[in-house]
């Protein structure tokens, strides 16, 4: 039986895609990294850490990966205060307050900073809906490694058969599936080609989704 739901934030819960983008270009503009968008694309879903790490081995950098996240951080500080595109993403509040109020037990598991996540669920008023928010920036591993989804599932008090998880990502969805976990691909105009090929279900609208459309699912 359907218990809990695992969402994903970027992508799914909220459109931070386009700052992301201006934020890291302005930080690859920084230190004088010519990132291809196919290299941009293929981090969907990975921690800022692990990002920056990656790219201080590319470009075989003598600066701290460490130096890169602050300043993509302070570039993606400035942006979300002061770019008026940040939005929901379509539909995602009428999904989660219909999870919640067929008492689904909702949980955060996204690769952003808790800072990141903090200051969406302030902006937005989601705190209310969930029991926990788990940042992937945390742990040692992040997406694809299903670490995150293992624990958002620990978190939410039920057994991973009774979760699903809803993400937008490659590296998302792959956690997912390593964590054995039903997962729900979210294939939107903000998700630049990624692979849902792992998932369970695709959809493209929130209303395919809504509590009476999937619980026949997991009786």
């Amino acid at each position: 039986m359907l218990k809990a739901v695992l969402f994903d934030m970027d992508g799914v819960i909220v459109d931070t895609e386009p700052l992301h983008y201006k934020a890291y270009y302005a930080m690859f503009k920084d230190f004088n990294l010519e990132v291809t968008d196919e290299m941009y694309q293929a981090f969907t879903g990975k921690s800022t850490i692990n990002i920056c790490k990656n790219l201080c081995a590319y470009f075989n950098l003598e600066a701290d990966p460490k130096e890169l996240v602050e300043r993509k951080r302070f570039h993606f500080k400035d942006l979300f205060f002061n770019d008026p595109s940040l939005t929901l993403i379509s539909g995602v509040l009428d999904l989660i307050k219909d999870y919640y109020n067929n008492g689904l037990t909702l949980v955060l598991a996204s690769s952003a900073s808790m800072t990141t996540i903090n200051n969406v669920f302030t902006k937005f008023d989601l705190d209310q809906y969930f029991v926990a928010k788990l940042s992937g920036a945390d742990l040692k591993a992040s997406k694809p490694h299903p670490e995150i989804f293992i624990n958002a599932a620990e978190a939410s008090g039920f057994d991973r058969s009774e979760c699903i998880v809803i993400e937008d990502s490659t590296n998302g969805i792959k956690a997912a599936y390593d964590a054995g976990i039903y997962c729900i691909g979210y294939d939107s105009f903000h998700s630049k080609n990624q692979d849902y090929s792992l998932a369970n279900k695709v959809v493209s609208d929130f209303k395919e989704i809504h509590y009476n459309k999937i619980q026949h699912l997991f009786l």
